[in-house]
């Protein structure tokens, strides 16, 4: 087993110095081990620097999972004399985190044009727009179903919201009447529009 040398440089800066870009130069010759070591000493900063942008911990563990990848892939790629290991890697998850930010604000952007072009509401808005017609529509057909007394009382007591005794006063008919043509007209309502008691 390869000893593998010590993680940062000779000024205590992790990810600037020889030690880790000597485990990267193994890394990009293929050596897991050294990517395992390279991975402890990243894995956490990449995933805290991806969580700052993207503000969501499940998506920010597959960035994170995504950007070493990327470094595993293209660790061929590192130039030492360009900047340190850790600068590199972290350039490349904070591309990532605002990549993934802008294709999610794309995916809703498209969502909303195409919601606004098809100039419909939203489905549920639709819904209950039919409801209330179709509901609206039988209480007149059931209403139509019953006598003219039944029918003035109901629509003034539950419509106008008049008391028993306005009802009564309003269709110059006795207190008890108007009573059992509600109670009567009630029940031939909810007879009429299948409602269970």
């Amino acid at each position: 087993m390869k000893e593998i040398a010590r993680i940062g440089d000779d000024e205590g800066v992790p990810g600037s110095g020889p030690g880790l870009a000597a485990v990267m130069a193994r890394v990009a010759d293929g050596d897991q081990e050294a990517f395992g070591t390279l991975y402890d000493a990243v894995a956490g900063p990449v995933y805290g620097l991806v969580l700052k942008v993207l503000r969501d911990p499940a998506q920010s563990e597959e960035v994170a999972q995504e950007v070493l990848l990327e470094v595993w892939r293209s660790a061929a790629r590192y130039r030492p004399d360009r900047g340190g290991v850790t600068a590199w890697v972290m350039t490349i998850a904070h591309r990532r985190a605002v990549d993934r930010v802008r294709a999610e604000q794309a995916a809703t952007d498209r969502e909303q044009r195409t919601a606004h072009a098809a100039g419909t509401p939203p489905y549920d808005q639709v819904s209950e727009e039919v409801t209330v017609r179709l509901e609206s529509e039988q209480v007149r057909r059931c209403l139509r179903s019953l006598t003219e007394l039944q029918r003035q009382a109901v629509t003034l007591a539950y419509y106008r919201g008049f008391t028993y005794r306005e009802v009564a006063a309003s269709l110059s008919a006795p207190l008890g009447t108007v009573k059992t043509r509600l109670r009567d007209g009630l029940i031939r309502l909810r007879d009429c529009m299948g409602v269970t008691a």
